[in-house]
């Protein structure tokens, strides 16, 4: 009865309408101590609070954990959660990857779908639908998410660099060596900057509040964030394109997120 609990609660978390629904990777500590635990939860809410997510590998297409030495696959049993737990290597940045598997949508009325575009930075949506020639009710939508977080083992020494996801946020500052008040990202899609692209910035503070700002890429991609000393940041960027899937879906949406705490 538990692992059913689980396994419910995973597949409403994940299959509700997507308009304003992030998906990221919540380490339990972002700083740890080489040979300690790491485990991460996986996470889908609003406003940077959401409900932790089991380990199913129906729903993991990637789940890789990146570090000095190279990458390893991210093990766990069926429903675990968190649904990341091993144990620290060596000194340095390490980089957990966790791309999903594609999820489908049905959207019954056009303000649904108007309102997660309009939310996304796509205004124009109603007249690419409408040139297309699409039912303004009854049609599909297809989501991937691809998620990355960064912690520091050790001295968290090193460096970020783009894991061949289709989208994804690269981070250009390291959080946890680099002193500043700003952390620099560059968001790729296929591999080549986005430019003058939305990115929602979730930043929550120690007491637990969280603000959110949008900000925009560079003409190279990038997106600077101000950051504050002791605050946990959640990158979102959404890309959405016109698709002719067998499964229905006529638009998908792919989704970068990156987190990271700020020394």
């Amino acid at each position: 009865m538990r692992l059913f609990f689980i396994c419910l609660l995973a597949f409403h978390a994940v299959c509700k309408p997507a308009a304003a629904h992030e998906f990221w990777i919540d380490p339990e500590k972002y700083r740890v101590e080489t040979g300690a635990p790491l485990v991460a939860n996986i996470r889908n809410g609003q406003t940077f609070k959401g409900v932790g997510l089991g380990y199913f590998e129906r729903s993991i297409a990637r789940f890789d954990l990146i570090g000095p030495n190279g990458m390893e696959p991210v093990q766990g049993r069926m429903g675990d959660v968190p649904a990341m737990a091993t144990t620290a290597g060596a000194d340095g940045l390490w980089v957990i990857v966790h791309e999903t598997t594609p999820s489908l949508l049905t959207y019954t009325t056009w303000e649904k779908f108007q309102a997660f575009a309009d939310h996304k930075d796509f205004p124009d949506m109603r007249a690419r639908h409408d040139a297309r020639g699409l039912p303004e009710t009854g049609f599909k939508e297809s989501y991937t998410r691809f998620a990355k977080a960064l912690v520091a083992v050790g001295d968290g020494d090193g460096a970020d660099a783009a894991t061949g996801m289709e989208t994804e946020f690269v981070a250009l500052t390291n959080p946890y060596t680099d002193p500043g008040d700003s952390f620099a990202a560059r968001v790729l899609y296929q591999g080549v900057p986005r430019a003058d692209s939305q990115v929602a910035v979730f930043d929550r503070a120690p007491d637990g509040t969280v603000s959110v700002t949008l900000l925009r890429t560079d003409a190279k991609g990038v997106v600077q964030v101000p950051v504050t000393s002791g605050h946990t940041y959640l990158l979102d960027a959404v890309v959405l394109r016109p698709v002719n899937f067998d499964n229905g879906a006529v638009w998908e949406s792919l989704w970068a997120a990156l987190t990271f705490a700020v020394k």
